[in-house]
This record gives C-alpha cells, sequence and structure tokens, in this order.
C-alpha cells in the first residue's frame, strides 16, 4: 500500500513538473538577435555587422559596417571586392578593396574608407545590397539608410550630399 502511494506521489510531481521545464530546441536565448538599427549577416567566413547606408539628402549616402573575419589561420585573410545594389536604381562607387585579417575587425566608419551609395532611397528606406569577398563569398543585406545628423552616424556620410 505505501509503494502504490509512493508511485502516485512521485507520477503527480512529474506531471506538475513537466509543463515547467523547457522541451525542445530553438530556445529564444539561443537565437541572435541585435536589436540595432543596423543590418547583420552572420553566414559566411566574414560577418558583416550593423550595416547602414548614412545619408545627409536623398539619394547619396555612405555605406558604414563592421567586417570581422571568423577565420584564424594566418594565410586565411579575406577581402572585400565589391558592393552592388540589387536595382539597377543603385550604384556602389569604386573603393580599394579592404582587407580583413584573421580573426580581425575592420570598421568602415572610418572617413578614409568612405564607400559611397547612389541611387533611388532616402532616410528610412532599406537598400539591397550585396557584399563580395575574394574567397566567391557573398552576403546579401537589406541595409537600412539611417540621417546623417542623429545619434553614431552623425557626420558619417562623407558622399558629398551632407546636408
Amino acid at each position: 500500500m505505501q509503494l502504490r502511494r509512493t508511485l502516485a506521489t512521485i507520477t503527480a510531481v512529474l506531471a506538475l513538473a513537466a509543463p515547467l521545464t523547457s522541451c525542445g530546441f530553438d530556445y529564444a536565448t539561443a537565437r541572435e538577435y541585435t536589436p540595432a538599427a543596423g543590418a547583420n549577416n552572420r553566414d559566411g567566413d566574414v560577418d558583416v555587422l550593423s550595416a547602414v547606408i548614412v545619408s545627409g539628402q536623398e539619394g547619396s549616402g555612405t555605406f558604414v559596417a563592421s567586417l570581422s573575419n571568423n577565420l584564424l589561420e594566418d594565410d586565411e585573410t579575406r577581402t572585400l571586392t565589391s558592393i552592388t545594389g540589387e536595382t539597377d536604381d543603385v550604384t556602389v562607387a569604386e573603393f580599394e578593396p579592404v582587407r580583413i585579417e584573421p580573426g580581425a575587425l575592420v570598421n568602415l566608419a572610418d572617413p578614409a574608407a568612405g564607400i559611397t551609395v547612389e541611387g533611388d532611397f532616402e532616410s528610412g528606406d532599406f537598400v539591397t545590397l550585396t557584399l563580395a569577398f575574394d574567397s566567391g563569398e557573398r552576403a546579401e543585406l537589406n541595409v537600412p539608410t539611417v540621417p546623417n545628423d542623429t545619434g553614431v552616424w552623425e557626420g558619417l556620410d562623407v558622399s558629398g550630399g551632407s546636408a
């Protein structure tokens, strides 16, 4: 009789505790989420982080992002070779290739980088850009356009279209 009561108590405790446990996968805490205005792409060897187009005037702006090379071997330097728009309405000016050493981070907010973008967009719009690397990898992002006169982006538009 005592054994039945013990088994019944254990069964009841387990039945009540089951809904309190986390079953399954894809926990919310395991998903990448960055509450920021910039777009991120972590699909390849190089992470593209916080990508935005800083725009001081409709139709022009400066592409700003951080590039992180996740490879750690000395011979695994990656180079950003080109950026293209999804449509003919958006053109990206030619720029010096950007080398990203293994394990390093390169911030394109440096005014010397100055990758200018022109096209049919204004502050608040999203522009689809594809970044190409020397390894053949590509990263496609829907990049938001942010104003040149607020917050952390203030003064970063070197496109000549600053108001």
